[in-house]
Protein backbone atom coordinates (compact mmCIF):
# COMPACT_ATOMS: atom_id res chain seq x y z
CA UNK A 1 0.00 0.00 0.00
CA UNK A 2 1.00 3.68 -0.85
CA UNK A 3 0.03 6.31 1.22
CA UNK A 4 -1.13 8.77 -1.21
CA UNK A 5 -0.62 11.83 0.36
CA UNK A 6 -1.54 15.52 -1.14
CA UNK A 7 -1.27 14.10 -4.67
CA UNK A 8 -1.70 11.06 -6.64
CA UNK A 9 1.74 9.69 -7.79
CA UNK A 10 0.00 6.66 -10.20
CA UNK A 11 -2.60 6.58 -12.09
CA UNK A 12 -5.65 5.18 -10.44
CA UNK A 13 -9.02 3.69 -10.43
CA UNK A 14 -11.08 1.76 -8.36
CA UNK A 15 -11.19 -2.09 -7.61
CA UNK A 16 -13.64 -3.57 -10.23
CA UNK A 17 -16.99 -3.86 -9.31
CA UNK A 18 -16.67 -1.97 -6.31
CA UNK A 19 -18.63 1.95 -6.76
CA UNK A 20 -16.68 5.09 -8.74
CA UNK A 21 -15.43 7.77 -6.58
CA UNK A 22 -15.29 11.28 -7.23
CA UNK A 23 -12.76 12.00 -4.43
CA UNK A 24 -9.10 11.67 -4.26
CA UNK A 25 -8.12 8.45 -2.62
CA UNK A 26 -6.07 7.98 0.80
CA UNK A 27 -3.95 4.86 -0.50
CA UNK A 28 -3.11 3.47 -3.77
CA UNK A 29 -3.06 -0.68 -3.68
CA UNK A 30 0.31 -1.56 -5.93
CA UNK A 31 0.55 -5.33 -5.00
CA UNK A 32 -2.10 -7.58 -4.46
CA UNK A 33 -4.69 -6.42 -6.46
CA UNK A 34 -6.13 -9.43 -7.93
CA UNK A 35 -6.45 -10.72 -3.91
CA UNK A 36 -8.38 -8.21 -2.83
CA UNK A 37 -10.22 -8.12 -6.23
CA UNK A 38 -11.69 -11.14 -5.67
CA UNK A 39 -12.50 -10.58 -2.06
CA UNK A 40 -14.31 -7.70 -2.64
CA UNK A 41 -16.21 -9.63 -5.57
CA UNK A 42 -17.14 -12.49 -3.97
CA UNK A 43 -17.99 -11.03 -0.89
CA UNK A 44 -20.66 -8.87 -2.69
CA UNK A 45 -21.40 -11.75 -4.85
CA UNK A 46 -20.24 -9.84 -8.25
CA UNK A 47 -19.56 -11.90 -10.40
CA UNK A 48 -21.49 -12.90 -13.59
CA UNK A 49 -20.29 -16.90 -13.75
CA UNK A 50 -19.92 -17.40 -10.18
CA UNK A 51 -21.19 -17.50 -6.92
CA UNK A 52 -19.72 -18.19 -3.36
CA UNK A 53 -20.98 -19.82 -0.23
CA UNK A 54 -19.78 -21.39 2.93
CA UNK A 55 -20.56 -24.70 4.09
CA UNK A 56 -20.05 -26.43 7.86
CA UNK A 57 -17.71 -29.50 7.24
CA UNK A 58 -17.24 -32.40 10.62
CA UNK A 59 -13.77 -33.82 9.67
CA UNK A 60 -12.05 -35.76 12.31
CA UNK A 61 -10.27 -32.72 13.75
CA UNK A 62 -13.29 -30.68 14.34
CA UNK A 63 -16.03 -28.42 12.43
CA UNK A 64 -14.33 -26.62 9.83
CA UNK A 65 -15.70 -23.79 7.23
CA UNK A 66 -15.07 -24.12 3.67
CA UNK A 67 -15.63 -21.78 0.27
CA UNK A 68 -17.35 -23.44 -2.37
CA UNK A 69 -18.50 -21.71 -5.93
CA UNK A 70 -20.79 -22.72 -8.00
CA UNK A 71 -21.15 -21.72 -11.66
CA UNK A 72 -24.04 -19.58 -12.91
CA UNK A 73 -25.63 -19.30 -16.57
CA UNK A 74 -28.10 -17.87 -18.37
CA UNK A 75 -31.18 -19.86 -19.87
CA UNK A 76 -34.42 -18.30 -20.86
CA UNK A 77 -33.38 -14.91 -19.76
CA UNK A 78 -33.11 -16.84 -15.86
CA UNK A 79 -29.66 -16.90 -14.42
CA UNK A 80 -29.19 -20.53 -13.79
CA UNK A 81 -28.99 -22.93 -11.45
CA UNK A 82 -32.22 -21.58 -10.01
CA UNK A 83 -31.79 -22.83 -6.51
CA UNK A 84 -28.86 -20.76 -6.18
CA UNK A 85 -30.92 -17.34 -5.48
CA UNK A 86 -33.07 -19.56 -3.48
CA UNK A 87 -32.54 -19.01 0.27
CA UNK A 88 -34.52 -22.51 0.96
CA UNK A 89 -32.76 -24.47 -1.76
CA UNK A 90 -29.55 -22.23 -0.52
CA UNK A 91 -30.04 -24.17 2.93
CA UNK A 92 -31.29 -27.82 2.05
CA UNK A 93 -27.56 -28.03 0.61
CA UNK A 94 -26.21 -26.77 3.98
CA UNK A 95 -24.48 -23.48 2.29
CA UNK A 96 -24.67 -19.61 3.45
CA UNK A 97 -24.33 -16.83 0.50
CA UNK A 98 -20.89 -15.37 1.18
CA UNK A 99 -22.72 -12.21 0.46
CA UNK A 100 -24.29 -12.10 4.10
CA UNK A 101 -20.38 -12.20 5.50
CA UNK A 102 -19.96 -8.86 4.00
CA UNK A 103 -18.76 -6.24 6.62
CA UNK A 104 -21.67 -3.44 6.87
CA UNK A 105 -25.42 -2.98 8.36
CA UNK A 106 -26.83 -6.36 6.92
CA UNK A 107 -28.75 -6.63 10.17
CA UNK A 108 -32.40 -6.88 8.62
CA UNK A 109 -31.14 -8.72 5.24
CA UNK A 110 -29.87 -11.49 7.20
CA UNK A 111 -32.57 -12.23 9.43
CA UNK A 112 -35.00 -12.17 6.11
CA UNK A 113 -32.56 -14.57 4.62
CA UNK A 114 -32.94 -17.00 7.67
CA UNK A 115 -36.75 -16.69 7.62
CA UNK A 116 -36.96 -17.45 3.94
CA UNK A 117 -34.08 -20.44 4.41
CA UNK A 118 -36.54 -21.88 7.06
CA UNK A 119 -40.20 -22.22 6.54
CA UNK A 120 -42.69 -22.76 9.26
CA UNK A 121 -43.14 -21.21 12.58
CA UNK A 122 -42.89 -24.10 15.01
CA UNK A 123 -40.43 -23.90 17.71
CA UNK A 124 -38.21 -26.18 15.95
CA UNK A 125 -38.32 -24.04 13.32
CA UNK A 126 -37.28 -20.84 15.18
CA UNK A 127 -34.36 -22.39 16.68
CA UNK A 128 -33.03 -23.92 13.79
CA UNK A 129 -33.55 -20.12 12.28
CA UNK A 130 -31.56 -18.68 15.18
CA UNK A 131 -28.52 -21.57 14.83
CA UNK A 132 -28.00 -20.38 11.71
CA UNK A 133 -28.24 -16.71 12.29
CA UNK A 134 -25.75 -17.64 15.58
CA UNK A 135 -23.23 -18.92 12.86
CA UNK A 136 -23.85 -16.17 10.33
CA UNK A 137 -22.95 -13.54 13.27
CA UNK A 138 -19.95 -15.68 14.57
CA UNK A 139 -18.82 -15.80 10.64
CA UNK A 140 -19.09 -11.66 10.24
CA UNK A 141 -17.29 -11.03 12.91
CA UNK A 142 -14.15 -13.76 11.96
CA UNK A 143 -14.01 -11.98 8.56
CA UNK A 144 -14.34 -8.58 10.22
CA UNK A 145 -11.62 -8.60 12.54
CA UNK A 146 -9.37 -10.66 10.17
CA UNK A 147 -5.96 -9.05 10.22
CA UNK A 148 -4.54 -8.87 6.84
CA UNK A 149 -0.89 -7.91 7.04
CA UNK A 150 0.33 -5.54 4.57
CA UNK A 151 3.33 -2.79 4.22
CA UNK A 152 2.71 0.41 4.07
CA UNK A 153 4.91 2.54 2.20
CA UNK A 154 4.62 6.35 3.59
CA UNK A 155 3.16 9.45 1.24
CA UNK A 156 6.64 10.70 0.79
CA UNK A 157 8.03 7.94 -0.90
CA UNK A 158 9.26 8.45 -4.80
CA UNK A 159 7.46 6.94 -7.20
CA UNK A 160 10.82 4.99 -8.74
CA UNK A 161 11.30 3.79 -4.82
CA UNK A 162 7.90 2.63 -4.67
CA UNK A 163 7.84 0.75 -8.58
CA UNK A 164 11.08 -0.40 -6.97
CA UNK A 165 9.76 -2.08 -4.12
CA UNK A 166 7.17 -3.51 -5.92
CA UNK A 167 9.35 -5.13 -8.71
CA UNK A 168 11.40 -6.44 -5.69
CA UNK A 169 8.52 -8.33 -4.82
CA UNK A 170 7.22 -10.16 -7.30
CA UNK A 171 10.51 -10.92 -8.89
CA UNK A 172 13.73 -10.71 -7.88
CA UNK A 173 12.61 -11.53 -3.94
CA UNK A 174 13.59 -15.21 -3.62
CA UNK A 175 11.67 -16.74 0.05
CA UNK A 176 12.94 -20.21 1.44
CA UNK A 177 10.81 -22.85 0.30
CA UNK A 178 9.94 -25.72 2.50
CA UNK A 179 12.01 -27.80 0.54
CA UNK A 180 14.92 -25.76 0.37
CA UNK A 181 14.81 -25.41 4.53
CA UNK A 182 14.63 -29.72 4.21
CA UNK A 183 17.43 -29.95 1.81
CA UNK A 184 19.86 -28.58 3.94
CA UNK A 185 18.41 -30.74 7.33
CA UNK A 186 18.39 -34.04 5.34
CA UNK A 187 21.97 -33.62 4.36
CA UNK A 188 22.87 -32.93 7.91
CA UNK A 189 20.79 -35.50 9.37
CA UNK A 190 21.01 -38.21 6.67
CA UNK A 191 24.25 -37.26 5.38
CA UNK A 192 22.64 -37.84 1.87
CA UNK A 193 21.76 -35.11 -0.93
CA UNK A 194 18.04 -34.90 -1.57
CA UNK A 195 18.61 -32.80 -4.56
CA UNK A 196 20.77 -35.97 -6.39
CA UNK A 197 17.93 -38.38 -4.65
CA UNK A 198 15.15 -35.92 -6.87
CA UNK A 199 17.78 -36.38 -9.85
CA UNK A 200 17.19 -39.92 -9.50
CA UNK A 201 13.40 -39.87 -9.19
CA UNK A 202 13.77 -37.86 -12.26
CA UNK A 203 15.99 -39.84 -14.25
CA UNK A 204 13.75 -43.12 -13.26
CA UNK A 205 10.10 -40.83 -14.12
CA UNK A 206 11.38 -38.64 -16.78
CA UNK A 207 7.61 -37.71 -17.82
CA UNK A 208 6.78 -36.99 -14.18
CA UNK A 209 8.06 -32.51 -14.86
CA UNK A 210 5.12 -32.73 -17.67
CA UNK A 211 3.03 -32.66 -15.01
CA UNK A 212 4.25 -30.56 -12.14
CA UNK A 213 7.51 -29.77 -9.72
CA UNK A 214 9.42 -32.95 -8.41
CA UNK A 215 10.04 -31.31 -5.29
CA UNK A 216 7.08 -30.50 -4.29
CA UNK A 217 5.28 -33.73 -5.17
CA UNK A 218 8.16 -35.16 -2.72
CA UNK A 219 7.08 -33.11 0.23
CA UNK A 220 3.52 -33.93 -0.75
CA UNK A 221 3.63 -37.94 -0.65
CA UNK A 222 6.18 -37.93 2.01
CA UNK A 223 3.20 -36.06 4.53
CA UNK A 224 0.68 -38.13 3.64
CA UNK A 225 2.62 -41.64 4.17
CA UNK A 226 3.55 -39.93 7.64
CA UNK A 227 -0.38 -39.46 8.03
CA UNK A 228 -0.32 -36.03 7.58
CA UNK A 229 -2.15 -33.71 5.24
CA UNK A 230 0.28 -31.56 2.86
CA UNK A 231 0.97 -28.94 4.31
CA UNK A 232 3.80 -26.37 5.02
CA UNK A 233 3.56 -27.69 8.51
CA UNK A 234 3.29 -31.29 7.64
CA UNK A 235 6.65 -30.57 5.66
CA UNK A 236 8.75 -29.20 8.18
CA UNK A 237 7.93 -31.94 10.74
CA UNK A 238 8.55 -34.65 8.47
CA UNK A 239 10.81 -37.80 9.75
CA UNK A 240 13.78 -37.69 7.45
CA UNK A 241 15.24 -40.52 8.40
CA UNK A 242 12.20 -41.92 7.13
CA UNK A 243 12.14 -40.28 4.09
CA UNK A 244 15.18 -41.87 3.05
CA UNK A 245 14.40 -45.23 3.92
CA UNK A 246 11.09 -45.08 2.49
CA UNK A 247 12.60 -43.28 -0.88
CA UNK A 248 12.63 -46.59 -3.22
CA UNK A 249 8.83 -46.85 -2.12
CA UNK A 250 8.30 -43.34 -2.96
CA UNK A 251 9.86 -43.32 -6.29
CA UNK A 252 7.57 -46.39 -7.12
CA UNK A 253 4.38 -44.90 -6.57
CA UNK A 254 5.65 -41.40 -7.91
CA UNK A 255 6.24 -43.65 -11.55
CA UNK A 256 3.00 -45.16 -10.94
CA UNK A 257 0.99 -42.47 -10.31
CA UNK A 258 2.52 -40.49 -13.78
CA UNK A 259 1.92 -44.54 -15.56
CA UNK A 260 -1.75 -44.17 -14.00
CA UNK A 261 -2.38 -40.86 -15.37
CA UNK A 262 -0.85 -41.69 -19.07
CA UNK A 263 -3.18 -44.70 -19.22
CA UNK A 264 -5.86 -42.75 -18.95
CA UNK A 265 -4.67 -40.20 -21.37
CA UNK A 266 -4.14 -37.41 -19.18
CA UNK A 267 -0.70 -36.67 -20.63
CA UNK A 268 0.68 -33.95 -19.05
CA UNK A 269 0.01 -30.51 -16.48
CA UNK A 270 -1.48 -28.19 -18.71
CA UNK A 271 -4.25 -30.61 -19.05
CA UNK A 272 -4.41 -32.00 -15.76
CA UNK A 273 -7.70 -30.79 -14.40
CA UNK A 274 -6.31 -30.61 -11.04
CA UNK A 275 -2.60 -31.56 -9.75
CA UNK A 276 -4.09 -33.13 -6.22
CA UNK A 277 -4.62 -36.80 -7.54
CA UNK A 278 -0.71 -37.26 -7.91
CA UNK A 279 0.18 -37.09 -4.74
CA UNK A 280 -2.59 -39.50 -3.30
CA UNK A 281 -2.39 -42.11 -6.39
CA UNK A 282 1.55 -42.35 -5.21
CA UNK A 283 0.69 -42.28 -1.72
CA UNK A 284 -1.87 -45.16 -2.16
CA UNK A 285 0.52 -47.38 -4.24
CA UNK A 286 2.04 -49.36 -1.66
CA UNK A 287 -1.62 -50.75 -0.49
CA UNK A 288 -2.31 -51.76 -4.03
CA UNK A 289 -3.12 -55.55 -3.28
CA UNK A 290 -2.20 -58.22 -5.68
CA UNK A 291 -4.03 -60.01 -8.26
CA UNK A 292 -6.80 -60.86 -8.64
CA UNK A 293 -7.86 -57.59 -6.02
CA UNK A 294 -5.76 -55.74 -8.04
CA UNK A 295 -8.59 -54.91 -10.80
CA UNK A 296 -10.60 -53.51 -8.56
CA UNK A 297 -8.25 -51.48 -6.73
CA UNK A 298 -7.24 -49.80 -10.03
CA UNK A 299 -11.06 -49.99 -11.06
CA UNK A 300 -11.55 -47.70 -7.39
CA UNK A 301 -8.39 -45.45 -8.48
CA UNK A 302 -10.23 -44.52 -11.66
CA UNK A 303 -13.72 -43.85 -10.20
CA UNK A 304 -11.44 -41.70 -8.04
CA UNK A 305 -9.17 -39.69 -10.68
CA UNK A 306 -12.42 -38.75 -12.78
CA UNK A 307 -14.63 -37.61 -9.77
CA UNK A 308 -11.84 -35.49 -8.59
CA UNK A 309 -11.57 -33.80 -12.21
CA UNK A 310 -15.52 -33.56 -12.96
CA UNK A 311 -16.56 -32.22 -9.25
CA UNK A 312 -15.09 -28.98 -7.07
CA UNK A 313 -13.98 -30.99 -4.19
CA UNK A 314 -10.74 -29.88 -5.01
CA UNK A 315 -11.39 -26.36 -5.60
CA UNK A 316 -10.49 -25.43 -1.72
CA UNK A 317 -8.55 -26.10 1.11
CA UNK A 318 -7.26 -28.87 -0.96
CA UNK A 319 -4.18 -30.06 1.59
CA UNK A 320 -7.27 -31.19 3.33
CA UNK A 321 -9.51 -32.58 1.25
CA UNK A 322 -6.43 -34.26 -0.26
CA UNK A 323 -5.85 -35.81 3.32
CA UNK A 324 -9.47 -36.93 3.70
CA UNK A 325 -9.90 -38.77 0.61
CA UNK A 326 -6.23 -40.38 0.56
CA UNK A 327 -7.16 -41.86 4.44
CA UNK A 328 -10.77 -43.03 3.33
CA UNK A 329 -9.23 -44.89 -0.14
CA UNK A 330 -6.54 -46.64 2.15
CA UNK A 331 -8.62 -47.67 4.67
CA UNK A 332 -10.43 -49.55 1.19
CA UNK A 333 -7.29 -50.42 0.11
CA UNK A 334 -6.41 -52.30 3.11
CA UNK A 335 -9.89 -53.54 3.87
CA UNK A 336 -10.81 -51.24 6.61
CA UNK A 337 -13.51 -49.00 4.96
CA UNK A 338 -16.31 -48.74 2.74
CA UNK A 339 -16.60 -46.33 -0.45
CA UNK A 340 -19.38 -44.12 1.07
CA UNK A 341 -16.80 -43.57 3.72
CA UNK A 342 -15.08 -41.27 0.66
CA UNK A 343 -15.88 -37.65 0.64
CA UNK A 344 -15.20 -37.37 -2.96
CA UNK A 345 -17.62 -40.12 -3.51
CA UNK A 346 -20.40 -38.33 -1.58
CA UNK A 347 -22.92 -37.12 -4.76
CA UNK A 348 -24.96 -34.64 -2.57
CA UNK A 349 -21.44 -32.49 -1.39
CA UNK A 350 -19.88 -33.23 -4.52
CA UNK A 351 -22.03 -34.08 -7.20
CA UNK A 352 -21.50 -34.42 -11.30
CA UNK A 353 -22.34 -31.70 -13.00
CA UNK A 354 -25.53 -31.38 -15.20
CA UNK A 355 -25.82 -30.97 -18.49
CA UNK A 356 -26.00 -26.85 -18.01
CA UNK A 357 -22.68 -27.01 -16.04
CA UNK A 358 -20.97 -28.91 -19.13
CA UNK A 359 -22.43 -26.64 -21.61
CA UNK A 360 -20.59 -23.34 -20.07
CA UNK A 361 -18.17 -24.97 -19.13
CA UNK A 362 -14.47 -22.51 -20.04
CA UNK A 363 -11.93 -23.05 -22.63
CA UNK A 364 -9.81 -25.93 -21.45
CA UNK A 365 -7.09 -24.10 -22.20
CA UNK A 366 -7.35 -21.66 -19.49
CA UNK A 367 -7.54 -23.67 -15.76
CA UNK A 368 -10.67 -24.12 -15.64
CA UNK A 369 -10.35 -27.96 -14.04
CA UNK A 370 -14.53 -28.51 -15.53
CA UNK A 371 -13.41 -27.51 -19.00
CA UNK A 372 -9.92 -29.45 -18.71
CA UNK A 373 -12.04 -32.62 -17.51
CA UNK A 374 -14.54 -32.28 -20.73
CA UNK A 375 -11.15 -32.17 -23.30
CA UNK A 376 -10.05 -35.07 -21.39
CA UNK A 377 -12.68 -37.67 -22.01
CA UNK A 378 -12.57 -36.79 -25.56
CA UNK A 379 -9.00 -37.83 -25.86
CA UNK A 380 -9.38 -40.71 -22.92
CA UNK A 381 -12.08 -41.64 -25.74
CA UNK A 382 -9.89 -42.17 -28.30
CA UNK A 383 -9.98 -38.66 -30.22
CA UNK A 384 -8.54 -38.54 -33.59
CA UNK A 385 -7.30 -35.36 -35.03
CA UNK A 386 -9.09 -33.63 -37.59
CA UNK A 387 -5.84 -32.64 -39.70
CA UNK A 388 -3.89 -35.75 -39.62
CA UNK A 389 -6.41 -39.01 -38.15
CA UNK A 390 -3.69 -39.51 -35.28
CA UNK A 391 -4.69 -40.21 -32.34
CA UNK A 392 -3.08 -38.19 -29.07
CA UNK A 393 0.23 -39.86 -27.74
CA UNK A 394 2.09 -38.43 -24.77
CA UNK A 395 4.91 -37.14 -27.49
CA UNK A 396 2.48 -35.87 -29.74
CA UNK A 397 0.06 -33.75 -27.76
CA UNK A 398 2.16 -30.94 -27.50
CA UNK A 399 2.47 -30.69 -31.19
CA UNK A 400 -1.89 -29.89 -30.93
CA UNK A 401 -3.09 -26.82 -30.48
CA UNK A 402 -6.46 -25.58 -29.03
CA UNK A 403 -9.24 -25.25 -31.93
CA UNK A 404 -12.76 -23.92 -32.37
CA UNK A 405 -14.62 -27.21 -33.51
CA UNK A 406 -17.23 -24.75 -34.52
CA UNK A 407 -15.04 -21.36 -36.15
CA UNK A 408 -15.21 -18.84 -34.24
CA UNK A 409 -16.08 -16.26 -37.17
CA UNK A 410 -19.05 -18.49 -38.30
CA UNK A 411 -20.57 -18.31 -35.13
CA UNK A 412 -19.99 -14.75 -35.12
CA UNK A 413 -21.22 -13.74 -37.94
CA UNK A 414 -23.48 -15.94 -39.18
CA UNK A 415 -24.93 -17.31 -36.03
CA UNK A 416 -24.79 -14.16 -33.88
CA UNK A 417 -23.36 -15.96 -30.79
CA UNK A 418 -20.84 -13.77 -28.84
CA UNK A 419 -17.10 -14.58 -28.13
CA UNK A 420 -17.88 -15.67 -24.52
CA UNK A 421 -20.17 -18.59 -25.56
CA UNK A 422 -18.01 -19.49 -28.34
CA UNK A 423 -15.05 -20.44 -26.34
CA UNK A 424 -16.41 -23.48 -24.35
CA UNK A 425 -14.92 -26.44 -23.94
CA UNK A 426 -17.49 -28.69 -26.07
CA UNK A 427 -16.19 -26.19 -28.77
CA UNK A 428 -12.74 -27.22 -28.54
CA UNK A 429 -10.33 -29.72 -30.09
CA UNK A 430 -6.59 -30.19 -30.16
CA UNK A 431 -5.66 -30.03 -33.80
CA UNK A 432 -2.18 -30.18 -35.24
CA UNK A 433 -1.44 -27.14 -36.57
CA UNK A 434 1.50 -25.94 -39.54
CA UNK A 435 -0.12 -23.44 -41.54
CA UNK A 436 2.32 -22.68 -44.25
CA UNK A 437 2.55 -26.62 -44.81
CA UNK A 438 -1.39 -26.61 -45.02
CA UNK A 439 -1.43 -23.17 -47.19
CA UNK A 440 1.07 -25.11 -49.44
CA UNK A 441 -0.73 -28.48 -49.98
CA UNK A 442 -4.22 -26.64 -49.65
CA UNK A 443 -5.70 -29.10 -46.81
CA UNK A 444 -6.42 -28.77 -43.21
CA UNK A 445 -9.11 -28.36 -40.74
CA UNK A 446 -11.91 -26.59 -40.95
CA UNK A 447 -11.20 -24.32 -38.00
CA UNK A 448 -10.35 -20.70 -36.85
CA UNK A 449 -7.03 -20.55 -35.13
CA UNK A 450 -7.69 -19.03 -31.29
CA UNK A 451 -5.71 -16.21 -29.53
Amino acid sequence: MLVVGDEEKFVSRPVVGADDFDHKPTEHLLDGQQRITALWRSLHDDYDDRTYFTRFESPDEGEVVRVVGQSRWMKDDKRRPRWADKPEGIHERGYIPLKLLCPGELGAEISDWCRAAVVGDTPEDQERRFAIERKITDLRQHVASYNIPFLSLPATTPPDVALDVFIKMNTTFVRLTPFDIIVAQFEGRTGESLHDLVAKLVERVPALDRYMEPSDLILEVAALREDRAPTQASYLRLDLNRLLGDWEQITSGVAFAVEFLEEEHVFDGDRLPNVAVLRILAALHEHLPELDALGNARHLLRKFVWRAFFTNRYEAAVATASFQDFRALRAILTGDGTEDAVPLFDEEHYPLPGPEELVHARWPKTRDSLGRAILNVAIRAGAHDLADDAIATRDQIRKREYHHLFPAALLENDGKISGGKINRALNCALITWNQQDHLREGTGPISARTG
